[in-house]
């Protein structure tokens, strides 16, 4: 027997009173939404949606789609970063780094450099492949501006590259925050049933389809009818399936 909680009935009650018309498959979506904690995501550059971040980010691991380490090297020079640079471009080969507030045009800069860099080993089309990292994460960015003295021989660090934009994190979670604040969309299930532009991941797509077999929502009408407060919204569902 479908039993409403408190909570869950607060969250019922501010969806019907704040929504025009409210109609009863989307009053049963924002209960089980409330119920089982769902919390869909999109992914616009699949558009798909997902039953929540953690389904999204663990299908895009397993594809090989989120992050991969990368080996970079670290050449100690305080003239390049320091801890004003917001923003670093990052040679393979050598480890040489441009900072955005140490260079009038970083950009350049590290094209240039790669383009000439004699261990730049790389060709396209015979020519020196122009490959370099770029990296917004401060602990990547602290890593060569620390004060240690220029002529310090390099060393090699594993960091993360997003496969979304080619930037180096220092730890995978770095990746996931920063996927997490640009590609991807929070939505509610009742924005995910009315809506026809993206698919709905296969499992999430199933689980939503068996939550809203009729005697499912049968059993939340029963429910809601032992709160008063719901009554007047009954009897107008009711109203509507006998026209």
């Amino acid at each position: 027997m479908t039993k409403i909680s408190k909570d869950q009935k607060s969250a019922i009650l501010k969806y019907l009173t704040d929504t025009s018309n409210p109609e009863l498959i989307n009053t049963y979506l924002r209960f089980i939404e409330k119920k089982l904690n769902i919390q869909p995501v999109l992914f616009p550059r699949d558009k798909t949606i997902y039953g929540g971040m953690d389904k999204l980010i663990e299908d895009l691991e397993e594809k090989g789609s989120l992050c991969k380490e990368t080996e970079i090297k670290i050449r100690f020079s305080r003239e390049d970063v320091n801890e004003n640079t917001k923003k670093i471009y990052i040679c393979p080969f050598t480890g040489k780094v441009f900072g955005d507030n140490t260079h009038p045009n970083p950009i350049d800069a590290i094209y240039d450099w790669v383009s000439k860099c004699p261990e730049n080993k790389e060709r396209v089309g015979g020519l020196r492949a122009k490959r370099f990292y770029v990296s917004e994460d401060p602990e990547v960015i602290q890593d060569y501006a620390e004060k240690t003295k220029p002529s310090k021989a390099p060393i090699s660090k594993t960091v993360y590259t997003s496969a979304l934009n080619g930037k180096l994190f220092n730890s995978k979670q770095g990746v996931i925050d920063d996927f997490k604040r640009h590609y991807v969309k929070k939505m509610s299930l009742v924005e995910v049933q009315n809506q026809n532009r993206f698919q709905i991941e296969d499992k999430f797509l199933a689980s939503l389809q068996e939550q809203l077999a009729e005697d499912k929502i049968t059993a939340f009408v029963e429910a809601l009818a032992e709160h008063e407060e719901f009554v007047p919204y009954i009897e107008k569902w009711l109203e509507e399936d006998e026209e």
